[in-house]
C-alpha cells in the first residue's frame, strides 16, 4: 500500500512539471533533488526541503524550501503549474545571470521571478541590490526596487531614519 502511493506520488510530479508551463524551456526535463518531498493534495501543491536543487535546461534554482502550487485537472486540461515559492538561501541562475534573495516567487503566468529580502542580481562582473528584484524570463530584463517609503535602514547624523536605496556597481568590459 505505501509503495503504491510513493508509486502514485512520483508520477503525478512527473506528469504536473512534464505537463506544466514550465519556468524556463518548454520541452526540456526538469530535475528536482531535495532531502525532503510532501505532496498537500488539499492545497494542490508539492513542498520541497532541505538543500533543494531544481534544474532545467540553462536555469537552476536552488533554496532551502521550495513549494510548488499547481492547478487541478479538469475537463480535459492538464495540470500547470500556477507559482513557486521558495524560501530561505534562494539562488536562481539563467545563463549568465544569478540572482539572490531570502525568498523568491515564480508566476507562471507572467513568466516572472520575484526575489525579495537583501536582494542581488549579478550579470557578469556587475551587481545591483535592493530589497525586491524583479527578472523577466522571456525579455531577459529586471527592474530593481528600494524599500517603500516606511522601510528605513541606518540613520544619518541626525538620527533620522533613511530609506533603503538601490546600489548598483558597474565594471567596464
Amino acid at each position: 500500500m505505501k509503495s503504491s502511493r510513493l508509486s502514485i506520488l512520483f508520477a503525478l510530479i512527473f506528469f504536473l512539471f512534464s505537463c506544466s508551463s514550465p519556468l524556463w524551456a518548454k520541452d526540456a526535463p526538469i530535475t528536482i533533488e531535495a532531502d525532503r518531498m510532501v505532496s498537500l493534495e488539499e492545497e494542490n501543491s508539492v513542498l520541497f526541503t532541505g538543500n533543494v536543487d531544481a534544474t532545467q535546461a540553462d536555469v537552476r534554482i536552488r533554496s532551502d524550501k521550495m513549494t510548488v502550487y499547481y492547478t487541478q485537472a479538469t475537463d480535459g486540461k492538464k495540470q500547470e503549474v500556477k507559482r513557486l515559492k521558495c524560501v530561505g538561501n534562494v539562488e536562481i541562475t539563467k545563463g549568465e545571470w544569478l540572482g539572490t534573495g531570502k525568498q523568491m516567487n515564480y508566476l507562471a503566468q507572467e513568466r516572472k521571478v520575484i526575489l525579495n529580502g537583501d536582494a542581488k542580481a549579478w550579470q557578469d562582473k556587475n551587481l545591483v541590490s535592493g530589497d525586491t528584484i524583479i527578472y523577466y524570463l522571456d525579455e531577459g530584463r529586471s527592474e530593481v526596487v528600494s524599500g517603500r517609503p516606511s522601510a528605513t535602514i541606518g540613520a544619518d547624523s541626525s538620527g533620522k531614519k533613511k530609506p533603503t536605496r538601490v546600489k548598483a556597481t558597474l565594471s567596464p568590459q
